[in-house]
């Protein structure tokens, strides 16, 4: 009997360290008015398993899905929702060239170890998830920004696996932030080019 709790204890143990893993952590983020609207900063932390470095090097790209969501809280009805973004950011590795190559849209880089692709990858910059033709009332809104591996656009056999194994799964809570749209401080210094990592 004693065997046994000292086993169950164990794999508790196991499994939990195996869930903090293998999650993504949103480390800080931030929004910032430029003169094409608001854009988001916003870095995470994670490290692939071993399984899903084996699948990238391998030659299988990775999806990951940033999703950012800004909503006004009604007391009287539901939350109105301002804005909704997805930026869907590429990792895959070309055995040809030994590179690892981070795409977001049509704006794509190479990057000789993994590691460094996954730095670029880890920090979103100057993401435009507001127009400037939006227009906000002088209220509190409150915005959130997750990051999540897209187990969706894995190849079907690696789809069934991401069901049932931790080491194909990456997501992170939603981290969440009340601001003031039309209070959103301007950076300091000039802006860089629109877009998000790379």
């Amino acid at each position: 009997m004693r065997r046994i709790a000292h086993l169950t204890a164990l794999l508790l143990a196991l499994a939990t360290a195996d869930a903090r893993g293998d999650d993504i952590e949103v480390q800080q983020a931030n929004l910032l008015a430029v003169e094409d609207g608001l854009v988001l900063n916003a870095d995470f932390a994670f490290e692939l398993s071993p399984r899903l470095e084996e699948v990238v090097a391998n030659g299988v790209p990775l999806y990951f899905r940033v999703e950012f969501e800004m909503t006004r809280p009604r007391w009287y009805w539901f939350d109105e929702r301002a804005s909704s973004r997805v930026l869907q950011l590429r990792l895959s590795y070309h055995a040809l060239s030994r590179n690892y190559r981070l795409s977001a849209g049509l704006l794509q880089q190479n990057f000789s170890t993994l590691e460094e692709a996954l730095n670029v990858l880890k920090r979103v910059r100057n993401w435009l998830v507001i127009d400037r033709t939006a227009t906000f009332s002088d209220a509190e809104y409150e915005a959130s920004v997750r990051m999540r591996l897209d187990g969706a656009m894995l190849p079907r056999p690696f789809q069934l696996s991401a069901l049932t194994s931790r080491e194909l799964q990456l997501e992170s809570p939603w981290r969440r932030f009340s601001v003031r749209p039309q209070q959103v401080p301007a950076p300091v210094e000039s802006r860089q080019p629109k877009g998000a990592a790379p």
